[in-house]
């Protein structure tokens, strides 16, 4: 009897190994871990003066009209990059259409926004800052409103040494982008697992990495930041409710298209657990009702609760080393730096 339960468990043991193997081979082909350092950026080198200046900017409120609203106000870094809110919060306290996207790993998107209408970081860095629901500025009043900041004119120069005029609106949004750029998040438990170590996940993570593959989520969520390189419609199978949908019809909106009507640009998984709420328009709080209802619409399947718990456990092995980021000390203001206006 000893002997017949010895051979039993050898027999676990080896099937146990053999599908951790057969798990951990299928993801280093599917995935691969977050870097330590920041990509190159094509058409804005990282400098150092550059992040510097950048992270300048991103934690200042006074690009806004409101002097109250920064990038860090909706994509707070204490917050993994997003911020706890249904959709965002702006100017005179007006609530955008949408939910704001996570900073963090941004760089590694192929396009920015929902809907996929800009191309890079830079580019998407202006949008907020000139739309009068969120900082409602506009590019006169930001120019104006560095160069009457003498620590600002000479963090610009330092930045752009090369540009005949450093202060310029598409000089801010790449000293953005190059901060925005350091956000990543590496060593998460599953980056460490694709690097080699089988032992990162426990068995209960590795069955929500086994139906993450049996149900083809890896064929919008791939890569290395696990989405952010397509867009899709969302309701494949079946259409969300409408208070999931909202009555936003995606990139339909930016192209006019038929065949857009309720195509969103894929989120990266990285760091889920920490971005609720979840879908475009933020009415999902919980992870798990999430992945019922991405697994609902966009493959058709009813999950248990097992496999919404094992998958669930998974995703939380996405949520990697959060960038340590010390509040900047800003330019000081002075008589010329324009004052807050608080009305629409």
């Amino acid at each position: 009897m000893r002997k017949y339960s010895a051979v039993l468990l050898i027999l676990f043991i080896f099937a146990a190994n053999l599908f951790g193997q057969e798990i951990f081979e299928k993801a280093k082909n599917t995935f691969k871990p977050i870097p330590q350092e920041p990509p190159a950026i094509k058409g804005n080198p990282l400098t150092d003066a550059k992040i510097k200046l950048g992270k300048y900017l991103y934690f200042d409120p006074r690009l806004s009209k409101s002097a109250l609203i920064s990038c860090n106000t909706c994509h707070n870094v204490g917050l993994g990059g997003s911020d706890y809110q249904k959709t965002g919060t702006g100017h005179a306290w007006q609530h955008g259409p949408r939910n704001d996207p996570t900073t963090f790993n941004a760089v590694f998107n192929s396009s920015q926004f929902w809907d996929g209408r800009a191309k890079d970081l830079a580019e998407q860095a202006k949008g907020p800052l000139s739309n009068p629901v969120e900082m409602a500025s506009d590019e006169e009043r930001i120019i104006k409103t560095l160069k009457s900041m003498p620590e600002y004119v000479d963090l610009f120069k330092k930045a752009f040494p090369d540009a005949k005029k450093a202060i310029t609106l598409d000089n801010v949004a790449k000293a953005i982008e190059a901060f925005e750029a350091t956000l990543v998040t590496p060593d998460s438990k599953f980056d460490k697992f694709l690097r080699g170590d089988k032992s990162a996940l426990n068995e209960k993570e590795l069955s929500g990495l086994k139906a993450f593959f049996d149900y083809g989520c890896e064929s919008c969520h791939g890569g290395l930041n696990m989405g952010g390189t397509s867009l899709m419609k969302f309701g494949l199978v079946e259409m969300p409710s409408e208070d999931i949908i909202a009555g936003d019809m995606g990139r339909y909106e930016v192209t006019k298209k038929e065949s857009d009507k309720y195509v969103f640009k894929v989120p990266t998984l990285r760091n889920v657990a920490l971005t609720s709420p979840y879908f475009h328009s933020g009415t999902v709080w919980e992870l798990a009702e999430a992945v019922k209802i991405m697994a609902k619409t966009q493959v058709g399947v009813d999950l248990s609760e097992n496999e919404t718990d094992n998958i669930v456990s998974f995703l939380k092995t996405l949520t990697g080393k959060q960038p340590k980021i010390e509040y900047p000390i800003l330019p000081e203001a002075t008589s010329e730096t324009p004052k807050p206006v608080h009305s629409k």
